[in-house]
């Protein structure tokens, strides 16, 4: 993040921005405590997204908001500048781009062009409510905030599953991301990973329990190529993996390309469920923010907060 205000693209499809159940209402709402009281972002906030804040009355009265054009004008694209803009005064920190899976703009080419730069840049790209309420609340907790008590299921991984997948070139940064986090992963209650993955991290899982301990750590699924993706995306539909950590390699041709994307149609498809980390850079920070999540408790409902 940049030691100054941090700087946040905000976008959304139509279906998510048409009245009070909508999933950009659920997220300035839910999140308008982390927004207001402690980050206090710079919003750059494409055209009918803003409309819609308008409309709505959401953050009514916030001061930190700059408007971009419509998307048809090229609101996106403009985002995808901002992403890779060197200038702090200029660059974001992170994108929300709330998807709708059905809308067909967000295959265009910028918005496929702003989340390929974000993996580059190792800025967090958040497309679903869930991801997005997630990172508020642990940004804010890196400020020293109190949990929302209204998480805290969500963060109870005793009873919660993560997906792990990695391209070819990120397997070793996987393999090592894991093993500096290990007793954050062995929280879970399920792991499951693609492939080669799967057996890598099982072995690392040996070597740290022992081999009978860690032969299962992770359930191995097929490879991605010939259906690992499409068993994750499954999990995801039955609501039996909330989160996926998926390291993208941005710079190489994908001949599974629609299997990846099947993926991620899924999670969008739950928008207020599950979640993707997909860059190497932003994993590291949601680990360390996951951890210290965990560990702090909730101000319950009607507390002192003084106390």
């Amino acid at each position: 993040m940049n030691q100054s205000r941090y700087r946040i693209g905000l976008a959304a499809n139509r279906a998510h921005l048409t009245n009070a159940e909508s999933a950009l209402a659920k997220l300035l709402q839910g999140s308008r405590v982390a927004i207001v009281e402690h980050l206090q972002p710079q919003l750059m906030v494409v055209g009918r997204t803003l409309d819609a804040m308008r409309s709505q009355q959401l953050l009514e009265g916030y001061p930190y908001i700059e408007g971009l054009p419509y998307g048809r004008e090229g609101g996106l694209m403009r985002l995808v500048a901002r992403v890779v803009d060197s200038d702090a005064s200029r660059g974001l920190d992170a994108v929300i781009y709330l998807i709708d899976p059905v809308d067909p703009s967000s295959t265009f080419p910028e918005a496929v062009a702003l989340k390929r730069q974000c993996i580059i840049h190792g800025k967090p790209f958040l497309s679903t409510l869930a991801g997005a309420r997630e990172f508020f609340e642990l940004e804010s907790i890196a400020l020293g905030a109190a949990p929302d008590p209204s998480l805290e299921s969500v963060f109870d991984l005793g009873n919660e599953a993560i997906a792990l997948v990695a391209h070819d070139a990120m397997k070793a940064s996987m393999l090592a991301l894991v093993e500096q986090h290990f007793d954050f992963f062995d929280r879970f209650a399920n792991r499951f990973a693609t492939g080669t993955t799967g057996g890598l991290l099982n072995e690392l899982a040996m070597r740290i329990k022992g081999k009978d301990a860690g032969r299962n750590w992770v359930k191995p699924l097929l490879s991605g190529p010939l259906g690992g993706d499409a068993q994750i995306a499954e999990l995801i539909l039955d609501r039996q993996c909330r989160r996926m950590l998926f390291l993208e390699d941005p710079h190489v041709a994908r001949q599974h390309e629609a299997d990846i994307q099947l993926l991620e149609r899924a999670a969008r498809t739950f928008t207020d469920y599950a979640s993707c980390v997909t860059d190497l850079k932003f994993a590291q920070r949601w680990c360390q923010l996951m951890q210290l999540r965990c560990q702090t408790q909730p101000v319950q409902a009607g507390a002192d907060r003084r106390q």
